[in-house]
């Protein structure tokens, strides 16, 4: 299906990003390039002044900040989490987002699912990301979950590897994350798939770049 005229935003300052966050719980961003996720985040992290708790399941974004490729925010908590201290983390950070407006980042699906190999393990990731999220809407703290992505023989968005749907739900907001020349480019996803609204950022001045 063809996106009719969807609407183009330029949003340097990510206002309109952050405003389309705060409308939606959870927020699921999509892309193929692991170093774009990690400068979308880190410039987002950085356009806002409240606290941040970040879900470091794939390693990447603390590695910048352990190499100093990323500059430590103040307002930035990062988890490290494991299978074996995974409950013991989500039930600390449940208590601590029912009392205090967070931004709250799952970085990623893939690295979520590696910790976990046994069947029910989609089920219990699912029913954990809806959890923070239901807290989440109900406090005002928004929910951020990446995930790095292909495109199957269907034209539906799976992980990249391990070919695993995408949750879907009418209460998230889905976005495809992509670079076209000197630009960052979010694309808001409606439910079959289609652009919606194309949020435009400049990126020339990212840390990663």
């Amino acid at each position: 299906m063809l996106d009719k005229n969807p609407e183009q935003i330029l949003d340097d300052d990510l206002i309109y990003v952050k405003k389309e966050f705060s409308d939606k719980n959870p927020n699921i961003i999509l892309c193929s390039e692991p170093f774009l996720k990690a400068e979308f985040l880190n410039e987002l992290i950085d356009s806002i002044n409240y606290p941040v708790i970040f879900l470091d399941f794939d390693l990447l974004y603390s590695g910048y900040v352990i190499s100093e490729m990323i500059k430590k925010n103040d307002n930035v908590e990062i988890y490290r989490p494991s299978k074996i201290d995974w409950k013991k983390t989500i039930s600390e950070i449940a208590k601590r987002i029912s009392n205090e407006k967070f931004l709250m980042v799952i970085d990623s699906f893939n690295g979520f699912y590696s910790i976990f190999d046994d069947k029910e393990s989609g089920r219990f990731i699912n029913a954990s990301l809806m959890l923070l999220s239901s807290i989440g809407r109900e406090y005002d703290s928004s929910v951020i979950i990446t995930a790095i992505v292909r495109k199957n023989d269907d034209g539906e968005w799976i992980l990249s590897p391990g070919g695993r749907h995408i949750i879907d739900s009418k209460k998230s907001g889905t976005y495809h994350l992509k670079r076209i020349g000197d630009s960052l480019i979010l694309n808001s996803l409606n439910q079959v798939g289609s652009i919606e609204k194309i949020f435009k950022i400049n990126y020339s001045n990212f840390v990663l770049s």
